[in-house]
């Protein structure tokens, strides 16, 4: 069984899933808990965005699931990403 992820760690994996592009993170001060993700490319540009419960972002396998799935949008969308998979 793999333990939870705290938030830290999840941005930390987020981060490095949509090299080379940046990915912005925060979580809103309403308390919900739910991680925002938004991806901008080096013109600052928003190419995507990315909703994360907290039940999903501390489980590494609905994290790792999540962002494969946000990666894949991006890719059809035409933007290339560095080759990326879920640290173990």
């Amino acid at each position: 069984m793999t333990a939870p992820l705290r938030i830290n760690e999840a941005l930390l994996i987020a981060n490095r899933a949509f090299q080379p592009f940046q990915c912005v993170a925060w979580a809103p001060q309403d308390g919900n808990g739910e991680l925002s993700l938004t991806i901008i490319d080096r013109t600052n540009t928003h190419i995507g965005r990315t909703q994360i419960p907290s039940s999903t972002y501390s489980d590494p396998a609905q994290l790792e699931h999540i962002l494969e799935e946000a990666r894949a949008e991006l890719s059809e969308e035409g933007y290339t990403l560095q080759s990326w998979s879920m640290p173990h």
